[in-house]
């Protein structure tokens, strides 16, 4: 029995029996043409499978083309069809995909390979699969050592700002004070344009599109919004906010200020970083921050961003310490909010 096609909202699913086996699957297409040949490309492949075993035929190149045809995410792809090519998929082994990493991008590490790689090659290849066109594939990472990120501090970020200013750029000072004050990445920040700012509000609308859309209204503190009041601009809705056009464009006038300032040369993420190791530091839950900083849960805040106070003597507030307190503002006023609830 041919496959046939039905809707599940606006994509087009197939279902049947082809060559003894049961097929269903989805066809990634919006447009019925487009999931007829689909669903003709996997009868084919199915009676191929039969004669010839899976597989057979298939090549990476059509992997990819299928995987992009559904909407897939298309970062890193055209490396790896350029390396791949017209190889055979029943060619491809996991430690085939592990090699590979290290051809394409030689002077990369770890993380790289992992994820410009070995990651997208077995998405691509394990789609395929669903669609019934050959075995999926499991690929071992390369084992990762978490490099040690540097928070940007308040005194850093300000140091920063005014050395900005001095240098008349006062876009970058205030990116700066906005990363920090938001835990905007770069990239959200350099897309931010004049509409999705409310400075009477004292907010703004960021926006991030991979690997899933979705936006966050952050606020703004006083010193932020006083750093986008000083930026020149006839303020046209569609202007960029910061006028780079991207972390490519930062990076050159952004180490030219730390070198300025005297400062150590931190990269713009830091002050991200920076957002929530100081409001952890502060005593604000992890939960607290992650809302007002964008991530997805509590617990990725607490692996990759809190970091140990170095002073020891932080322990002596288990006893009500007058010099801890001092350092620690926040400590102190949960103790005379719990000295007043008593």
């Amino acid at each position: 029995m041919p496959l046939k096609l039905h809707r599940r909202g606006q994509v087009w699913h197939y279902s049947g029996t082809v060559a003894g086996r049961r097929l269903r699957g989805t066809t990634g297409a919006t447009e019925k043409a487009q999931a007829e040949r689909v669903a003709a490309e996997v009868e084919h492949l199915a009676w191929q499978r039969r004669f010839d075993g899976p597989g057979a035929g298939l090549t990476m190149a059509q992997v990819f083309n299928a995987y992009l045809d559904a909407d897939k995410p298309e970062r890193f792809l055209l490396k790896l069809a350029e390396y791949w090519k017209n190889t055979p998929v029943e060619q491809i082994r996991a430690e085939t995909i592990r090699r590979a990493a290290k051809k394409i991008y030689p002077h990369a590490s770890e993380p790289t390979w992992n994820r410009q790689v070995i990651k997208p090659t077995q998405a691509a290849i394990n789609y395929a699969a669903e669609l019934g066109w050959c075995a999926k594939i499991s690929v071992k990472r390369y084992p990762e050592s978490p490099e040690e990120k540097t928070p940007a501090t308040l005194e850093w970020v300000t140091a920063f700002a005014e050395q900005a200013v001095e240098d008349d750029l006062p876009h970058l000072a205030a990116l700066c004070l906005f990363m920090f004050g938001t835990a905007a990445r770069v990239g959200e920040s350099c897309r931010l344009v004049w509409d999705d700012v409310d400075l009477t509000a004292g907010t703004a609308t960021l926006r991030l599109f991979k690997p899933t859309p979705w936006t966050r209204l952050a606020h703004l503190p006083p010193e932020v919004i006083a750093a986008l009041a000083n930026i020149p601009s006839n303020r046209k809705p569609d202007e960029l906010v910061f006028v780079y056009s991207g972390r490519g464009s930062v990076r050159g006038p952004w180490n030219n200020v730390c070198k300025r300032a005297g400062i150590e040369r931190l990269t713009p993420h830091c002050c991200r970083h920076g957002f929530a190791t100081t409001m952890l530091h502060l005593g604000f839950d992890a939960k607290t921050v992650a809302e007002r900083g964008g991530w997805k849960d509590a617990t990725t805040v607490l692996r990759t961003y809190a970091h140990a106070m170095a002073d020891a003597t932080v322990t002596n507030a288990l006893f009500g310490t007058k010099l801890t307190q001092a350092r620690n503002p926040a400590l102190s006023n949960n103790r005379k909010k719990r000295r007043k609830s008593v």
